[in-house]
């Protein structure tokens, strides 16, 4: 008995579909509390929640097909 991570990924992209626009509305939320605490920061803050809304939008879209590109490492700190 596996996990049928095919079936999982159409979950996900079904749950996106329906519900994109909350999941959009709490990636900002996260973006505003992190920009509270480390204001210092907010320009990374901005380009990582906008970097995750391209890929919310690519996937609700029905974006990647079987895998497809993955996003490029983050930068060493």
């Amino acid at each position: 008995m596996g996990i049928d991570f095919d079936e999982l990924k159409n979950k996900a992209t079904d749950a996106l579909k329906q519900h994109g626009e909350k999941v959009e509305q709490g990636i900002d939320k996260a973006s505003d509390f992190a920009k509270s605490k480390f204001g210092d920061h907010s320009d990374k803050i901005d380009s990582a929640s906008g970097k995750a809304k391209d890929f919310l939008n690519k996937n609700k879209e029905g974006g990647q097909d079987g895998g497809g590109e993955q996003p490029p490492p983050a930068p060493p700190q």
